[in-house]
């Protein structure tokens, strides 16, 4: 049973910062790519950062390079996200993802999904 519970979202300013987290179980974490999406209301999900297996490449949305960093502990079985200048467009349930073909930014490739947490930046 694969389960990916997500967490560390919250309400902050614009410019703050927050470190959201997705421990997962039920699956050999390492061979695994992860990534997050987010959901704002009224919107599709889109895809914000993906880091592969062994976590040696990642990749990001246009949107948050340079801002968010994506990591993963596999000793942990832990994804990480940490966002840092955030802005009010930022706003939106945050989702993290385990899947096998890779870590690109297609929901469609991704088997398992966290429950989402929510990240409300205030301008």
């Amino acid at each position: 049973q694969v389960q990916l519970v997500d967490s560390g979202g919250g309400l902050v300013q614009a410019g703050g910062s927050l470190r959201l987290s997705c421990a997962a179980t039920g699956l050999t974490f390492s061979h695994y790519a992860m990534g997050w999406f987010r959901q704002a209301p009224g919107k599709e999900r889109e895809f914000v950062a993906g880091i592969s297996w062994q976590g040696r490449s990642t990749n990001y949305a246009d949107s948050v390079k340079g801002r968010f960093t994506i990591s993963k502990d596999n000793a942990k079985n832990t994804v990480y996200l940490q966002m840092n200048s955030l802005k009010p467009e930022d706003t939106a349930v945050y989702y993290c993802a385990a899947g096998r073909f890779g870590s690109g930014s297609s929901t469609t490739i991704y088997a398992y999904w966290g429950q989402g947490t929510q990240v409300t930046v205030s301008s």
